[in-house]
């Protein structure tokens, strides 16, 4: 009997999307709450640090959780996850100086890398792939509502009590989600001792761990300490190979992470991340500070990339068993592009509308190639293995994150280092133009025209990005619904 005979399913995806709107909450409304937080905790030098500690545990952990929740079953990691992150969240409100706020982010991190990919591996546990698509555009609308309120919320929060409740929230919405998921969620009995690899799972954190890092400092121009991470992270990843190799049950599976269509669907997902990446840190400043609008509108022009992910989510639920995963994986791959096309397009004259039609076009076919994706390479794999391999795609997507930041602070710095003219353009200058209030003056337009010029290469390379989504999409071979179908109604997980 498979799960979805044993489980409410209903209640199951409540608590599913009440785990998942903590973790994307966290994401909007920490960054709300950080100047006043640094304020009073001081290290002001380790602002950024506070996010990257995050996405850093987070991604190195995802395929880690996602092989665990293979071996010993959804439930029992799904509420270590959640209590990993209520613990750093509670520890994060009590946080007394700047390096222990770091700390107790990386414990959450820890535990948003299990929430994760186990939610998305539960969800197609209980759903067949034409019942999954819709399920998914309803996990889509929580990041896009969250999105939208965590900076609210986080701005009430500020204002009537104290920053640790910021934290905190997290408390009430994980305890009710960890209630949800004992209560109505049968896992499915495991036969056989598991084998854990748990040398694979020390160095494949530690190499992932250590590549991060060395992005992370090749954006802020610290080559030589990125150069050290990056010889520790061959060193770590050439001992996780032979490891692997001859583990009894590897933690990576390089037969599914080979596999033809993973391969190319993760590969498409990085370039997905990437390109978020890009429109999510650029869009805004391009609206504010050479289209010279408010902060309103350069939030909403961003918030219509939130509003075309679900759209595109809920097409692709309604579309599978009619034109295939592969087609719809195109469609949604080709439509991309045309959104980074309105990017490359515009001027300083341009209307702030023609950037948020960038965004929502954008957005819609990110949804829809995300999902597509995410159904693929659920469905071709057996269920015993489906939590690795949803893990691979989430990995994927954060590490295209990591990297777009990367390489778009690389060609931002390039851009403003060669505009023409003799003018330098500084961070503190760009600082001065987007809190300007009218864009008068000289030294404002000769500003305003180094960034349109560095941005405009940005976009440039946002839509080559865009591009190769597209060619990595049509590597994917013919995927047949049908035969997923019937895997997923005699799954017995």
């Amino acid at each position: 009997m498979s799960e979805s005979h044993q489980s409410n399913r209903p209640l199951v995806i409540a608590a599913v999307m009440a785990s998942m709107a903590m973790v994307a909450l966290e994401a909007t409304i920490v960054a709300t709450a950080m100047p006043q937080i640094v304020t009073q905790l001081g290290g002001l030098h380790l602002y950024s640090w506070v996010f990257s500690s995050f996405l850093l545990t987070q991604t190195a952990m995802t395929v880690v959780f996602g092989k665990l929740s293979d071996l010993y079953g959804r439930k029992p990691v799904m509420l270590a996850g959640i209590a990993i992150f209520l613990v750093g969240s509670i520890l994060a409100g009590f946080a007394w100086s700047m390096p222990a706020m770091i700390v107790f982010r990386l414990i959450q991190g820890v535990g948003a890398g299990a929430i994760q990919p186990v939610a998305m591996t539960i969800v197609a546990d209980l759903y067949p792939a034409r019942e999954r698509g819709k399920v998914q555009g309803y996990l889509a609308s929580v990041w896009a509502i969250s999105a939208v309120l965590g900076p609210l919320v986080g701005s009430l929060i500020i204002h009537d009590m104290s920053w640790a409740w910021i934290f905190w929230l997290n408390v009430p919405i994980g305890l009710a989600s960890a209630v949800g998921f004992t209560v109505f969620l049968r896992d499915s009995d495991r036969h056989g001792k598991p084998s854990l690899d748990i040398p694979g799972a020390v160095l494949f954190t530690a190499a992932i761990g250590a590549l991060m890092l060395a992005l992370t400092d090749a954006g802020a121009s610290n080559m030589e300490r990125a150069l050290s991470e990056l010889a520790v992270f061959v060193a770590c990843t050439v001992l996780f190979v032979w490891q692997e190799r001859r583990a009894a049950d590897p933690m990576v599976s390089f037969s599914i992470w080979g596999h033809r269509p993973i391969a190319a669907a993760n590969c498409a997902t990085v370039f997905v991340g990437m390109a978020m990446m890009g429109l999510t840190t650029f869009l805004p400043v391009y609206v504010q500070g050479v289209l010279h609008r408010t902060p309103v509108v350069a939030g909403l022009a961003l918030t219509m990339m939130m509003v075309g992910w679900p759209l595109g989510a809920t097409m692709t639920a309604k579309s599978l068993h009619r034109f295939g995963l592969r087609q719809l994986m195109m469609f949604g791959s080709g439509i991309i592009p045309l959104g980074a096309l309105f990017f490359v397009l515009l001027t300083p004259d341009s209307p702030a509308v023609l950037a948020g039609m960038g965004s929502l076009v954008m957005g819609l076919g990110m949804g829809i190639a995300s999902i597509s994706s995410l159904v693929l390479i659920q469905e071709i794999v057996e269920p015993v293995q489906r939590g690795s391999a949803t893990a691979s795609n989430l990995f994927s997507r954060n590490l295209g994150n990591t990297l777009g930041a990367t390489l778009f602070g690389a060609v931002l710095n390039y851009g403003l280092a060669h505009t023409s003219g003799a003018v330098t353009i500084t961070a503190d200058q760009i600082k001065q133009l987007l809190d300007a209030q009218a864009a008068g003056g000289l030294q404002n337009t000769l500003v305003r025209l180094a960034l349109h010029h560095s941005l405009h290469i940005t976009f440039l390379v946002m839509f080559l990005i865009a591009v190769a989504i597209l060619l990595a999409a049509m590597v994917v071979p013919p995927v047949s619904l049908r035969q997923a179908v019937q895997v997923s109604a005699h799954d017995g997980l």
